[in-house]
């Protein structure tokens, strides 16, 4: 019973807003010290526990990296090189990472990407660098959040309805155990998969549409803001 310590150390950092990780902590190794346990065996164990959950703890190692990266100017390069590519709009270049990001998970790459790897350090500064390079001047910091909203969008539209056309995601797996064992069906993931395809296209055609309206409504709003503001008006708004 005395092992049942922790909790109260779990309580009292929690009721006294200490940082969650440090009472979580904290809380292991007083329970392990009162349970018997020697510092070595304690740490063998925090040690055992990460690495039987390293695939839910590993973004605790790719964080770090995308920090690392950013700091030594990966935002910057990515902004630069969307500015090279004159052709490709806010709408377009989001409208391709919806399609990259659906197809990649149709076939199960649901990590692959994702709004902590590529949308804050890749995805949004590229969409932002092309709203700027398309209206000739800095962007407002509220068309600025919106342009990192659709990024974001893109992103999660695209994984929500692609991951369902591959057989071995979980959600596919929980609905078919669900359906079978409770209605007694005999229904295969690969039918439900099938039946996703058809939604996932006209989830592309739907969200895609949205971004490519993007554009105008980009420079509509600049063009507004620039008038508010009495700056001079971005290049298209002058034709």
């Amino acid at each position: 019973m005395i092992v049942l310590l922790g909790v109260v150390v779990v309580i009292l950092g929690f009721v006294t807003r200490r940082n969650p990780v440090l009472v979580v902590g904290v809380a292991g190794v007083f329970t392990g010290l009162i349970g018997g346990m020697n510092p070595l065996e304690v740490l063998a164990a925090f040690g055992r526990s990460f690495a039987d959950s390293r695939s839910v703890t590993v973004f605790a190692v790719a964080l770090p990296v995308i920090g690392l990266l950013e700091r030594y100017g990966l935002r910057e390069q990515a902004r630069r090189l969307i500015a090279r590519l004159g052709a490709l709009s806010t709408g377009r270049f989001l409208t391709v990472y919806l399609l990259v990001r659906q197809v990649t998970a149709a076939f199960g790459l649901t990590s692959m990407c994702g709004p902590a790897q590529t949308v804050r350090p890749l995805v949004a500064p590229m969409a932002e660098a092309a709203a700027e390079r398309s209206a000739g001047a800095a962007l407002p910091e509220r068309l600025r959040e919106k342009v990192r909203s659709y990024s974001a969008s893109a992103d999660t539209v695209g994984v929500f309805f692609g991951e369902d056309c591959f057989v071995a995601i979980g959600s596919i797996l929980l609905i078919t155990g669900f359906v079978n064992s409770t209605y007694h069906q005999n229904l295969e993931p690969t039918q439900l998969a099938l039946w996703a395809v058809p939604v996932a296209v006209c989830a592309f055609l739907v969200h895609g549409a949205r971004l490519l309206l993007l554009d105008r409504q980009l420079q509509r709003e600049m063009a507004l803001a620039a008038a508010e503001h009495d700056l001079p008006l971005p290049k298209e708004s002058n034709k």
